[in-house]
C-alpha cells in the first residue's frame, strides 16, 4: 500500500497544483447531493409518517403544520439536483484539463533527450501511453478520491443524524460505515490488482499485435507468419478474457459486501429505533427518518467499488507515467563553443538503452566555423549518434558539448498530414510562397510540386503519401534550407535519390551551406566528396581523420560506395 501511495503522489501532485480548487469544490457539490439525497429520504419519510399520525385526530391535524416540511423537502429536492448538475459541471471539466496538463506534461518529459527516439522505435507503447493510461487516471479522481471523500463526509453527517436520536447509536453508525464501506473496497482492490495489471497488459498487446496484422500484412505473408500473429492475437484476447472474468467474480463479491452491509445497518437501525420508541425517546416519525437514512446510507460507499476493480489499470498507469512528469522535459543547455568553432566535443560517450557497448566512446571532435565535415564509417559506427548529441536529440553519458545551434536532417523523412505549404512552413512560418518556391527550386523538387492540380496546396497523406520516396526526401531537403542556422547535420542527405538528381541537390547543398558549418554523415562517395574534412569511425572512436587536399582524403574516398 505504501509504495502504491508512492506511485501516486506526483500524479496527485498534479491534480492539486492544476485544479486544486476545482477539486475540492467538485468534491464538497457531490456530497452535497449525496447528503440531500439521504435528507431528503429520511424528511420524507417523516413527513408522511407524521402526516399519517396527524390525520388520526382532527384536532391534530388542524395545528399540523404542514408547510415547513413541504418547503424542506421542495429545497432538498432542488438542492440536490442543482448540487448533481454543479457536481458533474465541475468534476469532468476539472478532470478533462487535469488529462490534458498530463499529456502537456508526458509531451515535454519525451522530448527530454533520448527519450523522444526510445519512444518512437516503440510507437505502440507511446499510442497506448497517451490514450489508455491517461484515459486509466481519470479514475484516480473521478472513481477512488473523489468517491472515499464524498463516503467519509456523509458517513460523518449520517453518524450526526442518528446520534440525535442516540448518541452511541450515530457513533456507532458512524464507525460500522467507515469500517465497512472502506475496508470492502481496500480489500477489492488489492484482490484486484493482479488482474487488473493482466487485463491492462493484456489490452495493449492485444492492440500492438492486431496493429501489425493490419499494417504488415504483406510482410507477415510473405514470412507464412499471418497464422502465429492471428495465434498472438487469439492468445492476447483469452488473457484479455480471463482477467475480465476474474475482476467481474470479485466486483460480484463486493456487491454483495455492500448488500451484507446495508442490510446489516438496516436491521441493527430498526431494531434501535423500535427500542427508543418503545422506550418514548423518540417518536414514529423520527424513527422512520433514522431508518430511511440509514438505507441511504451506503450509497456513497458503493461508488468505490468501480474505481476499486480499476485500482490495478489506475497504479500500473501512474507507474508508467509518473517518472515523466518529474523531468522538466527540456534538453539540458548545450554549451557555446570558443569563437572561431561551430562544435566541440570533449571526451563524449553515449548509449541507448539495453545496447551492450557504448555508440560513442571518449570522443573529442571539433570543427571550425564555416567548414565541412563528412563523418563515414560503416552502419552503426556512431555517424547518427554523433549528429544526435550535437542537436541535442540525445545526452551524453559523459564529457562536455559545446555547439551553435544546428537544424538536423535525419535519416528518415518526417512529413505530415498536411499540405506541401504546411509541411515547408514548419521550418520558417514566415516564409512566402516564393521563397518556398525557392527552397524546391533549389531541392530540384520545383516541377514535381507545379505538376501537382494544386501545387503547394496539394495535402499529403500521413507519412507524406502522395509523394515518392526520393520526392519526399527531397521535399525534407526544401524544409531544410529554410532553417537559417549557422550548422547544419545531414544524415545521408541524397540516400534514395538516383546519381544525376543527387548530384544537383549536393551542389545546391553546397551553394545554401555558404557561411555554415557542415556535418555530413555518409557512406556514400559523391556526399563525402563536398566535405573539407573527413573522419573515419569504427566502434564509436575515430580511427583517422584527413583534410582535402591530402593523399589520405582521396583514399578514404575511394573506399566508400561509389556514386
Amino acid at each position: 500500500m505504501k509504495r502504491s501511495l508512492t506511485t501516486l503522489l506526483p500524479v496527485i501532485r498534479l491534480f492539486q497544483a492544476e485544479r486544486g480548487r476545482g477539486l475540492c469544490l467538485g468534491t464538497a457539490l457531490s456530497a452535497l447531493a449525496v447528503l440531500a439525497g439521504a435528507g431528503l429520504l429520511g424528511l420524507s419519510g417523516w413527513f408522511i409518517t407524521a402526516t399519517a399520525l396527524a390525520g388520526i385526530s382532527a384536532t391534530s391535524a388542524i395545528v399540523f403544520d404542514v408547510f415547513a416540511p413541504s418547503a424542506g423537502i421542495r429545497l432538498l429536492a432542488i438542492g440536490r439536483t442543482a448540487a448533481r448538475y454543479g457536481e458533474r459541471l465541475v468534476t469532468h471539466d476539472v478532470t478533462l484539463r487535469v488529462l490534458a496538463a498530463l499529456r502537456e506534461r508526458l509531451f515535454r518529459g519525451w522530448a527530454a533527450p533520448g527519450n523522444a527516439a526510445a519512444m518512437m522505435r516503440r510507437p505502440a507503447k507511446l499510442l497506448f501511453r497517451l490514450t489508455a493510461d491517461i484515459d486509466a487516471l481519470d479514475s484516480l479522481y473521478l472513481r477512488v478520491l473523489l468517491p472515499a471523500g464524498v463516503a467519509l463526509l456523509s458517513a460523518l453527517a449520517i453518524g450526526v443524524a442518528l446520534g440525535l436520536m442516540q448518541p452511541l447509536f450515530g457513533i456507532l453508525v458512524g464507525l460500522w460505515l467507515v469500517a465497512t464501506g472502506l475496508g470492502i473496497p481496500l480489500i477489492a482492490g488489492r484482490m484486484a490488482m493482479k488482474p487488473g495489471r493482466r487485463r491492462a497488459h493484456a489490452m495493449e498487446a492485444l492492440r500492438a499485435r492486431v496493429i501489425d496484422l493490419v499494417a504488415g500484412q504483406t510482410e507477415l505473408a510473405m514470412t507464412r507468419q499471418l497464422r502465429a500473429q492471428r495465434i498472438a492475437i487469439d492468445d492476447a484476447d483469452r488473457r484479455l478474457a480471463e482477467a475480465d472474468h476474474e475482476l467481474n467474480r470479485i466486483e460480484n463479491a463486493v456487491s454483495v459486501g455492500f448488500s451484507l452491509v446495508s442490510t446489516l445497518l438496516l436491521t441493527a437501525t430498526l431494531l434501535t429505533v423500535a427500542t427508543l420508541t418503545k422506550q418514548g425517546i423518540i417518536g414514529a416519525p423520527a424513527a422512520a427518518f433514522g431508518l430511511l437514512v440509514a438505507f441511504a446510507a451506503t450509497e456513497p460507499f458503493a461508488a468505490l467499488r468501480r474505481g476499486a476493480l480499476e485500482l490495478g489499470r489506475t497504479l500500473l498507469a501512474a507507474k508508467r507515467i509518473a517518472p515523466r512528469l518529474a523531468t522538466e522535459g527540456v534538453a539540458p543547455e548545450i554549451r557555446q563553443p570558443p569563437q572561431g568553432y561551430a562544435f566541440q566535443l570533449k571526451a563524449v560517450s553515449a548509449s541507448y538503452e539495453n545496447a551492450r557497448h557504448p555508440a560513442v566512446e571518449s570522443l573529442s571532435l571539433s570543427l571550425a566555423a564555416g567548414e565541412r565535415l563528412a563523418l563515414v564509417g560503416v552502419s552503426g559506427a556512431g555517424k547518427s549518434t554523433i549528429l544526435a548529441l550535437l542537436a541535442g536529440e540525445i545526452a551524453p553519458a559523459s564529457g562536455t558539448i559545446a555547439c551553435l545551434r544546428a537544424t538536423m536532417l535525419t535519416q528518415r523523412t518526417e512529413l505530415f498530414d498536411d499540405t506541401i505549404r504546411g509541411n515547408l512552413l514548419l521550418a520558417d512560418p514566415l516564409a512566402s510562397d516564393e521563397q518556398l518556391r525557392h527552397v524546391l527550386q533549389a531541392a530540384n523538387l520545383l516541377a514535381d510540386i507545379q505538376a501537382l492540380p494544386k501545387g503547394l496546396s496539394a495535402r499529403l497523406g500521413e507519412g507524406g503519401i502522395g509523394l515518392s520516396g526520393g520526392q519526399s526526401r527531397r521535399l525534407a531537403l526544401a524544409r531544410l534550407f529554410l532553417r537559417d542556422t549557422p550548422l547544419w547535420l545531414l544524415d545521408e542527405p541524397t540516400e534514395g535519390l538516383d546519381g544525376e538528381t543527387a548530384r544537383a541537390v549536393l551542389r545546391e547543398i553546397a551553394t545554401k551551406a555558404a557561411g555554415r558549418s557542415l556535418v555530413i554523415a555518409t557512406h556514400i562517395r559523391r556526399e563525402a566528396a563536398i566535405a573539407d574534412r573527413i573522419a573515419m569511425l569504427e566502434h564509436g572512436r575515430i580511427t583517422a581523420t584527413a583534410q582535402r587536399g591530402e593523399q589520405e582524403f582521396d583514399a578514404i574516398l575511394d573506399r566508400l560506395r561509389p556514386d
